[in-house]
């Protein structure tokens, strides 16, 4: 009996997936044995399978490891569930195929319609390690072509991205502007048309979109090479308007992936581009452009996320059509943080409208927003470079980034107090010799030294930890143990609670965060949902420097903004983490 036809593919995405996670040399028994053992099925048929995974695995093995993950990619990276057969999560940067020191260029290519963001985080630190590792070089590249409505090139972004590389410690050998090298591409286009790989096409684009799904050639397919060259040079010479053709290039209509089928090389776009106005109205798609400026701006290596294996099997097409020679690719997986949406259109749109507090409002995730909130490049950039080169998608929780942050800044960040949401609380019988007590700067690190702080009798604490303690004996935390008087289950707005002193003993009690009343200064904490929190925080805060973190206690790291100026009431933090 034949096997079933699934089989072949997913025997194909095993095998590659066991060759890169064994730097080329494939297993053939790791690929049977996880085969059968997921198929139970297919075990009558072991030996068919092992002629097929022997076939296979001949097929792949002299290709190098670049290409293998090429492939594996193109299939949807490893299976999911099993992350011990790719290359591990934690694991290693390989080494570029071909690579010279000192001769490696590599680019990260931007489009500007935006700040970086964390996503953006293997496209920096990833190309720079590499450019570090081999002393290479590494290119800026604005990927500046002529977007459209939805993802608009803007004058503001450029110099935004390049203030996102000095914040993240990326520096750029080189900047280059795709809107600077339109005119470069159009020669490739003619010597694509000349081969007879492209045609001019007008067809609509829902009748192209069915066509192209059924693998069905629109009439202009068959166009002549003189014909074609006619209406490219009529494209142009702005002889047909925003949408009415497109250069197209001629690939297999009835390759697997429809996607693949035709893809456009040039259209026609009227934007107002905000380097060069109107001085081109056609534009390259992306992936054609790279196709050029790979080789023209020699590129030695491609590093980038594995979603765009299209664009490499463009890249390669047109150069295998040329007889051009162009670098290697190399990919990463998708890393995502949980709790990070991150959506560049919708923040865009956010930050237009004043619903953002700018690009570095928290919720944009952006990298000026990590900053705000006191998270370290220098964490960022451990977090990213510890996943190493994996193809496998990973999604962590934020916490394993806020855990690099708190490597970096736990031992030198000194402690404040904070408390959310105040309710002035008066001690009866308070101690008068501890109206004011030193505390440390950080429990332990005696290096940080101590400060003076007012305390009581008259205290705030926050509102949530009053209510419900009729009755109950507490700790302030650092200080005194009290007991809040039965029958007050927390004070009115306008009321004071009152509860009594009953020793400075240090015992196994509630611990409550407090400020003294006597010099509390106003705080306004801003979370990272976008949402402000008032509360009161104790006096050394108003000597607070623009852009300092503390850590509230009990509450976590903040940063105060670096627009605040020191002195002035409220005192602005951010949130950084717990």
């Amino acid at each position: 009996m034949a096997l079933p036809p699934e089989t072949e593919p997913r025997v194909r995405r095993l095998a590659l997936e066991n060759a890169v996670a064994h730097d080329g040399l494939a297993q053939s028994g790791p690929v049977m044995a996880r085969l059968l053992a997921s198929e139970p099925a297919l075990r009558p048929h072991a030996e068919e399978i092992r002629t097929l995974v022997s076939t296979i695995l001949a097929e792949i093995r002299s290709l190098p490891l670049a290409e293998l993950e090429d492939r594996l990619a193109s299939l949807g990276g490893p299976e999911p569930g099993h992350p011990k057969e790719a290359r591990s999560v934690t694991g290693g940067f390989p080494e570029l195929p071909g690579a010279v020191p000192g001769s490696v260029v590599l680019r990260m290519a931007p489009f500007p319609s935006g700040a970086l963001h964390i996503g953006n985080g293997r496209m920096l630190f990833v190309n720079q390690y590499y450019r570090d590792r081999y002393r290479g070089k590494l290119l800026l590249v604005f990927d500046d072509t002529a977007g459209s409505e939805q993802k608009r090139v803007e004058t503001e972004f450029f110099n935004l991205i390049l203030g996102d590389l000095a914040l993240a410690g990326v520096r750029p050998d080189a900047v280059f502007y795709k809107s600077d090298r339109i005119s470069n591409h159009y020669p490739w286009a003619r010597r694509v048309i000349e081969k007879g790989a492209a045609y001019v096409c007008r067809c609509p684009a829902e009748l192209l979109r069915e066509n192209r799904a059924h693998g069905i050639a629109c009439p202009e397919r068959s166009q002549p090479v003189d014909e074609t060259l006619a209406e490219w040079e009529k494209m142009l010479a702005n002889g047909y308007a925003e949408g009415e053709a497109v250069l197209r290039l001629r690939t297999d209509l009835h390759d697997p992936d429809p996607a693949f089928r035709d893809r456009v090389l040039f259209r026609i776009s009227d934007v107002d581009h905000p380097r060069v106005g109107h001085k081109y109205r056609v534009w390259p798609l992306l992936e054609f452009s790279w196709a050029v400026d790979d080789v023209e701006l020699g590129v030695t290596h491609v590093i980038r996320g594995k979603d765009l294996v299209i664009e490499d099997r463009m890249q390669r097409f047109i150069w295998d059509l040329l007889g051009v020679r162009g670098p290697p690719f190399l990919h990463w997986g998708l890393l995502r943080v949980r709790e990070a949406k991150v959506a560049k259109s919708k923040s865009y749109v956010e930050v237009k409208t004043g619903a953002y507090d700018g690009w570095a409002d928290p919720r944009t995730w952006s990298l000026r927003s990590l900053d705000r909130r006191g998270i370290s490049m220098d964490a960022l950039r451990q977090f990213t470079l510890s996943f190493g080169l994996s193809l496998a998608d990973i999604e962590v929780p934020a916490e394993t980034l806020y855990a690099e942050n708190r490597k970096l800044i736990d031992a030198t960040t000194p402690r404040r107090s904070f408390v959310a949401d105040p309710v002035r609380v008066e001690v009866e019988g308070y101690p008068f010799d501890l109206s004011e007590v030193v505390l440390p700067n950080h429990p332990d690190r005696a290096e940080l030294g101590t400060r003076r702080v007012r305390a009581g009798p008259i205290f705030f604490l926050a509102r949530k930890d009053v209510a419900g303690r009729a009755g109950t004996e507490v700790r302030l935390k650092d200080l005194v143990n009290v007991r809040f008087p039965l029958g007050e289950d927390g004070p009115v707005p306008e009321g004071v609670a009152r509860p009594r002193f009953t020793s400075r003993e240090n015992r196994k009690l509630a611990r409550l965060q407090w400020v003294g009343a006597s010099e509390a200064v106003a705080v306004d904490l801003l979370g990272t949902d976008g949402n402000h929190t008032q509360g009161v925080g104790e006096a050394s805060l108003r000597r607070a420097q623009p852009g300092e973190v503390f850590q509230f206690e009990r509450v976590g790291f903040v940063r105060v903004e670096a627009d605040w100026k020191m002195g002035t009431s409220p005192v602005r933090v951010v949130y950084g983490h717990a």
